[in-house]
């Protein structure tokens, strides 16, 4: 989905692709023992406080904790359940009409009440908006949304999907106070008012300090009396100093994987590492009509000589997987296609025949495309190490090429390069988002990839799926036909990382596949 600038971050920072990373902002050099606030680091910056536009990690994470979705997915959940509605379903078989009832008692921390006005103006805003690097993408389904009373909303789709209530539970169903937002334009004050568990009081290009909501009401219980943001601005070296001495309270997102390993290694008892699971995932994406990697023998060769093992240990130190088929682990409907066909290990011989069968017999000459900060601070290093897999095999003469992420996304959408990097953060954990964005309408690669079975019948049909257990098969058929016709090369499934001072908790259940940062789950002594 951008569709979500989700592409991701790396693997133990991650994502979910947010923030150009550049240059370090002032921090404080306080003890966050001192505060009474939990306070979080980050390298990803916020792009945007207002939810019509901001589809990157950092934003969805501000989304999560000040606005409410009408559901939202409970910690290690990867079903969504309700939220600021009492209850949601769908009125039929059909999956194109779906009805929340709203909850009792429902206001936005101004104090103003939440209808179901609210809901409708939120999803019209977004949609009527259609900010370019906004959530509208997510809904080509949406038909219209009505109101019959002030407590209910129903959903009209033009066409069936079953995903429909993970979707709406992500950020991107936040809803807005309409008295607050302005129906054709974003807000651009950088202020929030929403109907979460926290309120943002405050908020620069340094950091944001968030409270909590008294207003609130739903599930979540605040276990803290706020949580400062500080960033970071892509200063690794600088998060992880604050971490150990103690000005922060967790470091989140933007660590290396040398970072996590040393503080693992030195650890006094002051700093601990906690692991969580995730369903980020990068990928090597092929521009199908580029002259050279255009052609299915240089994608099949690169696919048997690609060493996966060997870069998530040597490049990353364990704090990713080998990746096998473009739907990760953790994620229904995951198979290993890739593995199935292309093995684990390099295979040179099935390599130099894929190449010979398609008419090539010198040295492939090929440059990898990579961005130095979007995707993690080891994203050169990585590409690196696959250009010197496939030189090492004889059969390839490649190199790398690394370019600012703003020049690197209008060169891919001009078709400019054969092949290139991409990372992608899950809105929901659910085999649909990492399939429709990749390979529906206005897909997020820009790799000239068609397949009129993937597109015309199995995303159509699994989306109308209401029992998600029951697409196996198709999501299997689509996982085939990818690993078949290598539009893209899955390379590595991320492990998500924090680091926490002692005397914090918390934060494992803010570290699942639904990629929900979730502030009122943090404490402190």
């Amino acid at each position: 989905m951008k569709m979500r600038n989700q592409w991701l971050t790396l693997p133990l920072s991650s994502g979910l692709a947010a923030a150009l990373l550049t240059g370090c902002g002032t921090q404080s050099a306080s003890s966050a023992k001192d505060s009474d606030s939990v306070v979080v680091g980050m390298s990803d910056d916020v792009l945007a406080t207002d939810p019509a536009s901001g589809y990157d990690p950092g934003s969805w994470l501000l989304f999560n904790n000040v606005f409410q979705s009408l559901l939202s997915f409970p910690k290690g959940a990867t079903q969504p359940e309700p939220e600021a509605a009492r209850k949601c379903g769908f009125t039929d078989q059909s999956t194109k009409v779906y009805r929340c009832t709203l909850r009792d008692g429902l206001k936005f921390s101004n104090g103003n009440t939440l209808t179901s006005k609210d809901v409708k103006y939120s999803f019209d805003r977004m949609m009527r908006i259609k900010n370019g690097t906004g959530p509208a993408i997510m809904f080509p389904m949406l038909d219209r949304v009505e109101t019959p009373d002030a407590k209910t909303v129903v959903f009209q789709l033009k066409f069936p999907d079953a995903t429909f209530p993970s979707k709406i539970a992500s950020g991107a169903g936040s809803i807005v106070d309409h008295r607050e937002y302005p129906e054709d334009r974003l807000r651009t004050d950088g202020q929030a008012v929403g109907s979460g568990p926290y309120k943002l009081d405050s908020f620069d290009e340094d950091e944001a300090v968030f409270s909590v909501n008294s207003d609130y009401s739903g599930d979540a219980k605040p276990r803290n009396e706020g949580v400062t943001l500080r960033f970071f601005k892509g200063d690794r070296k600088a998060l992880k100093q604050a971490v150990e001495n103690e000005e922060i309270d967790v470091a989140y997102r933007g660590l290396a994987a040398t970072d996590i390993a040393d503080i693992e290694r030195d650890s006094d008892q002051r700093t601990q590492v906690v692991e969580g699971t995730s369903a980020e995932v990068q990928h090597l994406v092929f521009n199908v009509k580029d002259p050279v990697a255009g052609k299915l023998g240089v994608r099949q060769a690169i696919a048997y000589l690609l060493d996966r093992e060997a870069l998530v240990d040597q490049v990353y130190q364990g704090t990713a997987t080998p990746l096998y088929s473009i739907v990760p682990a953790g994620i229904g409907s995951h198979n290993t296609a890739f593995f199935d066909t292309y093995g684990a290990r390099p295979q040179r011989a099935k390599a130099a025949a894929a190449l010979r069968d398609a008419g090539i017999t010198d040295k492939v000459r090929l440059t990898l495309w990579s961005t130095p900060s979007r995707y993690g601070p080891a994203t050169d290093e990585e590409l690196r190490a696959i250009a010197k897999q496939l030189n090492a095999s004889g059969l390839f003469e490649a190199d790398v090429k690394s370019v600012a992420f703003d020049q690197y996304e209008k060169d891919i959408k001009a078709g400019k390069y054969g092949v290139y990097v991409k990372g992608w953060v899950p809105d929901y954990p659910d085999p649909d988002n990492f399939t429709q964005p990749f390979f529906g309408k206005g897909n997020v690669l820009s790799n000239r990839y068609q397949n009129s079975t993937i597109t015309g019948k199995i995303i159509p049909s699994t989306a109308a799926q209401g029992d998600r257990t029951a697409t196996d098969k198709e999501y299997g058929r689509l996982q085939d036909i990818v690993a078949d016709e290598l539009p893209i090369l899955p390379v590595w499934q991320a492990k998500q990382y924090a680091v926490v001072r002692d005397g914090v908790y918390g934060v494992e259940s803010c570290l699942d596949a639904s990629t929900v940062f979730r502030f009122w789950e943090l404490s402190k002594d």
